[in-house]
Formats: structure tokens, sequence, C-alpha cells
């Protein structure tokens, strides 16, 4: 893959890159590095990708482990505030719009590992896909959803 190709890559699926950065970092500038680190990542090793999964799996896997390497690096150093991040699109419903920020800030709540799990099945991943990103059973993914479901009801209701 030349960098024109690579390129054309980053810019097709950049959503599911956006997705994590806003999902680890609440702050903007912030989400910008962990974009740019997630794309150099890739770069890296694009050239140890073997077809063997889907290329969104694939990113989806560098993307997640970037995204909690690079936190857990930078910890010391991230501030949080309650605000939710800025999206792209702009919600005409209020109420959906305090619903997904509800969501999204009892997601941030959840652990590294259960924050990548819940991530990836919000975006319709199948559990063998969810499975063969995380490095787990498929099964365990089914048992992983269920607690993170009741984490999640649990802190919705506080």
């Amino acid at each position: 893959m030349d960098e024109v190709q690579f390129l054309a890559l980053i810019k097709e699926h950049q959503g599911i890159i956006h997705k994590i950065c806003h999902l680890y970092r609440d702050i903007r500038e912030d989400r910008e590095d962990l974009f740019q680190e997630i794309t150099f990542q890739l770069w890296k090793s694009h050239q140890s990708f073997k077809n063997d999964a889907k290329i969104s799996t694939w990113i989806y896997r560098i993307a997640l482990n970037t995204a909690i390497a690079t936190f857990r690096k930078k910890k010391h150093t991230i501030e949080y505030s309650p605000v939710l991040p800025d999206f792209a699109e702009e919600q005409a419903d209020e109420a959906l719009t305090l619903r997904q920020e509800q969501l999204f800030n009892a997601l941030k709540q959840l652990e590294d590992g259960d924050k990548a799990i819940i991530t990836l099945y919000l975006e319709d991943l199948s559990y063998q896909q969810i499975a063969d990103i995380i490095g787990i059973s498929e099964n365990y993914v089914g048992v992983k959803l269920n607690r993170i479901k009741i984490k999640i009801q649990n802190l919705l209701i506080c």
C-alpha cells in the first residue's frame, strides 16, 4: 500500500477513528493528538495487515489499542470535563441530545476494556467481530456485554 492508498483508506474510515477519539478524549486538542497517533500507528503497521480480517476490524484494533495505551501514558496530564465533546453534526432534538450526553458520560465512566467492547457493540459489530478485535472468545463477549449493560443502566439511574 502506497501513501495515496493509505490516505484514501484513512479518509474512508476516519469515522471509526473519530468515534474512538471522542470516546477516549474530552479535550479537542487531545482528540486531534490521538487521531494523529492512531493514523501514525496505522501507517507503521499497515504492511503487517494480512487481509485475514476486514480492514475496519484492523482499524478498530489499532485505534483502540492506541487510545488505551496513550491514555495510560498520559493519564496524569488529561483533564476531564463533564461536558460532552463537540460533534460534527448538530442535534435538533434536545431530548435526544440529552439522552446521548447521558449515555456518553456513562460510557466514559467504564473501564477501558468495557468501553472498547460496548463501543464496538454500538457500532453494530457482531460478537465474532468484537471477539476478533478485542482478543477474547465470542461467548465471553456476550457475558461481558451483559455485565456492561447492567453497569450502564446503574450509571444512568444514579
